[in-house]
């Protein structure tokens, strides 16, 4: 409670929504994390009740927190609609075609960043960093192959998950809160790696999907998708005000 601070800037329940909103923006407040009662904040900040329940009002219509009976008030888990837009969700983009999901970890290995890692991130080589590779299958047929970069002084529990129950993006979107990404797709021929990972020839046109993501300014993971591109396209439908998009 003692580390929530007003900013003084406009009406006291946006200054006490923007206290919170930080807390779970820059990380510190993980989700699941219980959030101070109205009645705490209450007595914090001097104000009314009603101005305290305006302002996690609009914190739960953003999804940032979620308001349950008995059990108070927690930081919600980003919502899983919005981040198949945005970030891949290889299960749901499976098990959404009604095919049967899977996933396989090829490797996993613990480590410092190479000089390539660290010029993805712009950051100073030699920080910790777990490399995943994963193989997901639909209909036991291989899907994409997954190539992962996680930062391990921003996701330190990464070091010890085992990723036998779900897969890393999955794991990441479940348990860390992410605040932008970055995305670029480009046209690349399979080497001889990612053709025996893929069953496929080498030299075969594939679709390479690559993102970056961070919590504020820290990054978080780094990933390449590479997909068999005879198997998958993309389609985007959007219009002037709002927008959607699609992997078909």
């Amino acid at each position: 409670m003692a580390a929530l601070r007003l900013d003084g800037d406009g009406p006291l329940y946006q200054q006490i929504g923007r206290a919170v909103r930080r807390k779970i923006v820059d990380g510190a407040w993980a989700p699941g994390t219980k959030v101070p009662s109205e009645h705490a904040l209450m007595q914090q900040f001097g104000a009314s009740r009603m101005t305290v329940h305006r302002a996690l009002a609009e914190l739960a219509a953003d999804g940032l927190i979620e308001r349950r009976r008995r059990l108070g008030t927690i930081v919600a888990a980003p919502r899983i609609e919005h981040a198949v837009l945005d970030i891949l969700s290889i299960p749901d983009e499976v098990e959404g075609s009604g095919r049967t999901y899977a996933f396989a970890v090829l490797a996993r290995e613990t480590g410092r960043a190479d000089a390539a890692t660290a010029a993805l991130f712009r950051i100073p080589g030699g920080r910790r960093v777990l490399r995943l590779r994963v193989r997901h299958t639909a209909d036991g047929m291989p899907h994409v192959i997954e190539d992962r970069i996680i930062l391990l002084d921003a996701v330190p529990e990464a070091a010890q998950e085992l990723f036998a129950a779900l897969p890393p993006g999955t794991w990441l979107l479940r348990n860390v809160t992410w605040t932008s990404a970055e995305h670029a797709i480009s046209a690349v021929a399979a080497g001889r790696a990612e053709a025996a990972d893929l069953r496929i020839a080498v030299g075969s046109p594939c679709l390479l999907v690559e993102r970056r993501t961070w919590q504020g300014s820290a990054p978080l993971t780094a990933v390449r998708f590479l997909y068999p591109g005879e198997r998958h396209r993309f389609v985007g439908r959007f219009g002037p005000y709002e927008g959607s998009g699609r992997k078909g």
